[in-house]
């Protein structure tokens, strides 16, 4: 594997873990309430998980040698990057926080 689907795995996994481990909106724009819900933490990923997925199809265009894609594709992607959050889902709903 070359350095940037390396790259790209490593930014998976802190992209994927972003939403859970602050309080901030894509750890930059400070919210009102003091605590982000759910569903917000799920919107970030998502908008994340598409950030992401650009940055790979860049750097594949830019190696020369872009492939087509179908929907399995984009399943298994998601669902890795769904499994890539698991510690800092572990960390914000399953750890106790004093």
């Amino acid at each position: 594997m070359s350095a940037a689907g390396w790259f790209i795995v490593l930014l998976a996994l802190v992209g994927a873990n972003l939403p859970f481990l602050n309080q901030r909106l894509f750890a930059v724009v400070p919210l009102k309430t003091p605590k982000k819900n759910t569903w917000l933490r799920l919107a970030e990923m998502i908008v994340l998980y598409f950030i992401v997925g650009a940055l790979g199809f860049m750097l594949e265009a830019r190696a020369g040698n872009r492939f087509e894609q179908g929907w399995q594709f984009y399943a298994i992607t998601f669902s890795l990057f769904v499994v890539f959050a698991f510690p800092g889902f572990t960390f914000q709903y399953l750890v106790k926080h004093r």
